[in-house]
């Protein structure tokens, strides 16, 4: 089993950074892949970026040139790094980790970006 906590979530202006981290209790070197998924209350979760254990990484179309996804192997953590924070950014921002057949979830870090 691998918990996973994000952090780092906060209030930013738009326009502005915010980096979010996802500790995992064990070694993500093996896991299959790993992704940032993000829901506004009412809508469906949304796939934001995915980093796969080859170190491929996959963006949505409404992240991509903004937000960066990486990972520290040997902290065990999963990053992202968000840039030109948009209102429509904000959210609450969820780290998974598919370890095969199992999927692992994150209890979730809010964004709030101010316009």
């Amino acid at each position: 089993q691998v918990r996973l906590v994000e952090s780092g979530g906060g209030l930013v202006q738009a326009g502005g950074s915010l980096r979010l981290s996802c500790a995992a209790s064990s070694s993500i070197f093996s896991i299959d892949a790993m992704r940032w998924y993000r829901q506004v209350p009412g809508l469906q979760r949304e796939l934001v970026c995915e980093i796969t254990r080859s170190g491929s990484t996959v963006y949505a179309d409404s992240v991509k040139g903004r937000f960066t996804i990486s990972r520290d192997i040997a902290k065990n953590t999963l990053y992202l790094q968000m840039s030109s924070l948009r209102p429509e950014d904000a959210a609450v921002y969820y780290c998974n980790a598919f370890v095969l057949p199992h999927i692992y979830w994150g209890q979730g870090t809010q964004v709030t970006v101010s316009s």
